[in-house]
């Protein structure tokens, strides 16, 4: 008997090395990143139902299982303990009779106002939009319309209400993204949704009837393209409590394409008054889309946790990935500060985050006069930590422009910098190797940053295929992919028209989320 079961414990021992073994194999294709959250295989795009309960953080994303291009919409599942690394789930929902299941958010109904839980055992609850092919075909502008589906087994397994849709299009071709919070002042739900150019609100007692409240962004913010993916939430500045608004856009981003911009302002459970007409992004790069952020944190641990889907329309079906194309940025924390007579989003990566460094690499104070290399051949994932001393910035010898090249053999090269001249954050990538079928992916991108300080800080997260910028603890942020012929093994600090002194800095070995 005892030999039977060492040959059964051996046995699941062995299985399970060759289970590890066949993942780091899957997750070692090239452009595969290692610190960020791809789907198992085939197409994902916009994370979605982002709840965090018991114990657990759900990740939902906009997933297509039979294909890595964008086809019928199904919600993609995983979920996570630190943020950071991500188990796998069954495919939670799919296309029905109504419809295939575009975008939306998840809520712990803990008070069980839906009663699709008991009191005992309350429900998540999936609010999505559905989207139905059939009625977009026949010329309908009701083809998009907002339903539920429940669960009473962590998230587990997903039950759709049989009574959707609760929520019916008035006539509005892109009506949908439902991101729904619980607002305690009025005892009430409240749904925010993308209706064209502009979000709408509802309330709702019960997650099951709603009703409209007011709409918001007609003549506010960025225009060129349609609304979508919008989130609302409070935040603490001080003894401040100010309400914000994301509202993706495509196209119309910064730096073409699609990218996400915010509003701050107050919120009386049914109308959201901006403060100020500035239009802000939350992320200048080119590749940072759709983020939204988790609900029903606990209040011990308070933070506002974002996420976002690390791509581009106008090239997001074509980036040469294999076997699997999407990604997601970090996990991020948002926090809302007013400064420069202004409320201003930063956004860091996760305390967890940090459980991935491994060794550190200093790099000696210096001046940087050229091309600096740093004498290593780099094995992304890195974290790179900068700081520069900017307090002549104005002195006739400083740098026009400093920062970070990654290069291969090959002469393809990604440039991070700070152009001194015209105050602009930029990440360059028109030699960084492929380039898109349009010619909307290699260029250079721009982030607006006057920097009056004393010292310059660069935070670069960098994975086989991206990089994250949080410059200004996080004032300034820029998300880009790149996909170069070789891999890029080799790192340099640079300065142009000038010297900048370096004054600290340091390279973290990053390990493997897989």
């Amino acid at each position: 008997m005892k030999k039977y079961l060492l040959i059964a414990v051996l046995a699941i021992l062995a299985s399970g090395c060759a289970q590890k073994q066949q993942t780091t194999e899957q997750y070692a294709e090239q452009y595969r990143p290692q610190v960020h959250f791809t789907p198992d295989s085939m197409w994902m795009n916009d994370p979605n139902g982002m709840v965090y309960y018991e114990g657990e953080y759900h990740l939902f994303y906009q997933h297509y299982p039979d294909s890595t291009i964008w086809g019928p919409m199904h919600w993609g599942h995983a979920v996570s303990t630190d943020l950071v690394h991500w188990e796998h789930m069954p495919v939670a929902l799919y296309p029905d009779s109504l419809g295939w299941i575009f975008s939306g958010s998840a809520v712990a109904d803990v008070a069980n106002t839906s009663g699709l839980g008991t009191s005992e055992n309350p429900p998540l609850v999936a609010i999505y939009t559905y989207h139905n092919p059939e009625l977009e075909r026949a010329g309908s502008d009701t083809f998009q319309y907002q339903g539920i589906a429940y669960s009473i087994d962590k998230g587990r397994s997903w039950t759709k209400y049989a009574n959707n849709p609760v929520l019916s299009n008035p006539g509005i071709r892109d009506f949908r993204d439902p991101k729904v919070i619980w607002h305690e002042e009025n005892n009430r739900w409240i749904m925010i949704l993308a209706a064209q150019d502009r979000v709408q609100l509802y309330s709702s007692p019960d997650l099951l009837e709603w009703e409209y409240e007011s709409d918001f962004g007609q003549n506010i913010g960025a225009h060129g393209g349609v609304w979508e993916c919008p989130d609302l939430f409070p935040m603490e500045t001080g003894d401040t409590v100010k309400w914000v608004m994301l509202v993706s856009i495509n196209p119309g981003g910064p730096n073409g394409g699609s990218a996400t911009q915010y509003f701050v302002g107050d919120f009386d459970g049914h109308q959201f008054i901006p403060i100020g007409d500035k239009t802000k992004w939350i992320d200048y790069g080119k590749d940072n889309y759709a983020g939204v952020t988790w609900s029903n944190v606990p209040d011990e641990d308070g933070r506002r946790l974002f996420i976002g889907w690390m791509n581009n329309w106008q090239y997001a079906n074509e980036i040469p990935t294999s076997g699997w194309r999407g990604a997601c940025t970090v996990a991020r924390e948002l926090e809302l500060v007013d400064v420069y007579n202004e409320y201003l989003l930063i956004s860091k990566p996760v305390a967890e985050f940090d459980q991935l460094k491994m060794k550190e690499q200093l790099i000696p104070a210096t001046t940087i006069s050229g091309l600096h290399d740093l004498k290593k051949l780099f094995r992304f994932p890195v974290e790179i930590n900068l700081n520069f001393d900017t307090k002549d910035a104005t002195s006739f010898n400083f740098a026009e422009s400093f920062g970070v090249v990654l290069s291969n053999s090959k002469g393809e090269k990604l440039v991070i910098g700070y152009d001194n001249l015209n105050k602009l954050f930029y990440v360059d990538r028109s030699q960084s190797g492929w380039q898109s079928p349009n010619n909307e992916f290699a260029g250079i991108h721009y982030a607006p940053y006057i920097n009056n300080d004393p010292s310059m800080d660069m935070k670069l997260i960098i994975d086989h295929s991206s990089v994250e910028l949080f410059a200004k603890g996080g004032l300034v942020v820029m998300t880009e992919c790149f996909f170069p012929t070789e891999d890029f093994t080799m790192v340099s600090l640079f300065s142009e028209g000038g010297d900048v002194k370096l004054t600290q800095g340091s390279v973290w070995q990053l390990a493997g989320i897989w």
